[in-house]
């Protein structure tokens, strides 16, 4: 056999014995992973995590998680509820040099806060989880009155499908920087039910307040910094709700006029 075929046969044979290394590896540590997923959030955010079960493989690069539990009793209460998450990541074993999830997809979402601080969270020195691609389907947000814009009252908002781009997860609200499409309704007190669609840029509602007749207007989501914590983080959300709600109440209100003028 010449040098060059023993060569390749080397390495052939590494590589398969990586594969099965990562197989047992994978099959072995997959729940001590999800383990050190709800630590770390635990500690991030100063609450309880739970996982109800955790499938790695790092052959293919995914981490599946499902009956994942976040519960915060202090300065407020937080409830996230999510029924399973999916986070690809590098296959073949190049999750241990980037753990990146390169989609991530987030399914049946039940969130609640009591609070704008239950998101003072732990300052941490690990690197928060980020995303290149991001998918939502199936949430629902629920903001008690005294959370963010007390004058409103209680606040849901069912989200059936969100997108968002390259995100660094600091708060669970986090997608919202880099946001690219939204399907939305928000369920306001004294009945009010207003559909909202997001995409490239523009934002569309109808119902509620705004009748039969949508209202479309161009918005310019917040920027993230990488200097921004948590606290900050939630500031611009807090401002950017407050500043979309005016705008479209104004523009409802410019078509409105705009329809009854003779000129």
């Amino acid at each position: 056999m010449s040098k060059g075929r023993r060569i390749a046969g080397w390495i052939v044979g590494a590589f398969a014995l990586w594969i099965v290394v990562l197989a047992i590896v994978g099959s072995l540590y997959g729940g001590r992973a999800g383990a050190r997923v709800a630590t770390r959030l635990a500690d991030k955010l100063d609450a309880q995590v739970t996982i109800d079960s955790t499938n790695l493989a790092l052959v293919r690069g995914d981490l599946q998680m499902s009956g994942f539990k976040i519960r915060k009793d202090h300065l407020g209460k937080l409830e996230i509820d999510i029924g399973e998450i999916d986070c690809d990541l590098r296959p073949l074993g190049l999750l241990l040099f980037d753990r990146t999830c390169t989609d991530l997809v987030i399914d049946k979402v039940r969130f609640s806060a009591t609070s704008v601080s239950v998101f003072q969270f732990n300052k941490s020195k690990r690197t928060p989880t980020r995303a290149a691609h991001v998918v939502i389907r199936d949430a629902m947000l629920t903001f008690s009155p005294s959370a963010f814009l007390p004058e409103l009252g209680k606040i849901e908002i069912k989200v059936d499908y969100v997108e968002a781009g390259e995100t660094t997860f600091k708060t669970p609200m986090s997608w919202m920087f880099s946001m690219k499409e939204m399907r939305a309704t928000l369920d306001l007190p004294a009945s009010i039910v207003i559909k909202l669609h997001y995409k490239d840029g523009m934002l569309t509602a109808s119902g509620g307040i705004f009748g039969s007749s949508p209202v479309t207007l161009p918005i310019s989501i917040p920027v993230a910094d990488s200097a921004d914590d948590s606290k900050a983080e939630v500031a611009k959300i807090v401002a950017f709700a407050r500043d979309l709600a005016k705008k479209l109440v104004a523009q409802r209100a410019e078509d409105w006029l705009k329809s009854k003028l003779p000129f």
